[in-house]
């Protein structure tokens, strides 16, 4: 038994990814769009990191995960963006065992991190915003390094685990997975060896990364909320709202369909609907994250606005 489970598992050197519901006549058109997309997330996103680093008045705890999380959306929108431009404009759909598991790993840890780095976000907003007295002595240095590399740990951790777990499976004739990247649920339902375990540590480990920062994020602003309805002046009141409306719309739109997939979806088997949602937690929000962090910030504009000038005078 135990080598015809070594010669089913080596036997898989590939898989076929069936990637978007799309028509064939449109795939130009949609090609077009997902690498302007593409595009508009990396560029958006480094273009933050770049200011970040570069105007010393954005090094605060607020920028300081900011810039973490621009990093994060990149990292995550590249995992399965270029992948799925690549058979889009090659039309060769398969991706190598190795490459696939590697894609799952990377998929699962950035997924995770934006996650956490969401909710410590949502606290941020909270302590400025509700305890502002306190702010600079709450959110001092040491704690923001350590809710960083704290969420890249467990993240590693936890991505690792689901990884090592699906390795030890086999899998046998069919290869074909109905999704536009190598997705964790996907993997099992094509394995002919018992998925329980890891069903189990998906149900616990997933419910906790995505109930725990949820809950983190909507007490956190539940607070901004109260501490809001007791300030009478208008102008402070359009300024927090402002603020974190844009960011409970990113957080809405990334756990709405994240929910969708993976906890109201009406079957185990992916439908278009579900691809979709998932098109959009893993390629849509990432891109929207530079606009809605930083159109309406003052701060990021007029860095922006510096950074131009310099480029200019330069020239």
């Amino acid at each position: 038994k135990n080598s015809k489970r070594r010669e089913n598992q080596s036997s898989m050197s590939e898989f076929l990814l069936l990637g978007l519901p799309i028509h064939p006549e449109q795939q130009g058109l949609f090609f077009a769009l997902f690498l302007g997309m593409y595009l508009t997330t990396v560029l958006g996103n480094l273009l933050i990191i770049l200011l970040i680093r570069l105007d010393p008045r954005l090094h605060t705890p607020m920028y300081f995960f900011l810039s973490h999380l621009a990093f994060t959306d990149v990292s995550f929108s590249s995992v399965t963006v270029p992948k799925m431009l690549m058979y889009m404009h090659t039309h060769d759909q398969s991706i190598p065992y190795a490459g696939c598991i590697s894609q799952m790993y990377f998929f699962l840890l950035f997924g995770c991190l934006d996650n956490f780095l969401l909710a410590v976000m949502a606290y941020d907003r909270y302590v400025a915003i509700c305890q502002p007295l306190h702010y600079t002595t709450v959110m001092r240095q040491e704690l923001c390094v350590s809710l960083v590399a704290g969420s890249w740990v467990l993240c590693s951790i936890l991505a690792l685990l689901h990884t090592l777990l699906l390795v030890q499976l086999s899998f046998c004739a069919a290869n074909t997975i109905p999704h536009f990247f190598c997705d964790l649920t996907s993997l099992l339902k094509l394995s002919c060896s018992d998925t329980s375990i890891n069903e189990l540590v998906i149900f616990i480990v997933g419910g906790t990364i995505f109930i725990l920062p949820l809950s983190s994020i909507l007490g956190s602003y539940v607070h901004i909320g109260t501490a809001i309805l007791s300030v009478s002046f208008t102008k402070s009141l359009f300024k927090v709202f402002s603020t974190c409306g844009s960011h409970l719309f990113v957080v809405s739109l990334y756990y709405g369909t994240i929910a969708s997939v993976y906890f109201f979806s009406s079957s185990w088997e992916y439908n278009d609907k579900d691809i979709f949602a998932s098109f959009v937690y893993a390629v849509v929000t990432p891109m929207l994250n530079p606009f809605i962090y930083s159109l309406r910030n003052r701060d990021i504009k007029q860095a922006f606005e510096i950074f131009v000038n310099r480029a200019n005078f330069l020239k």
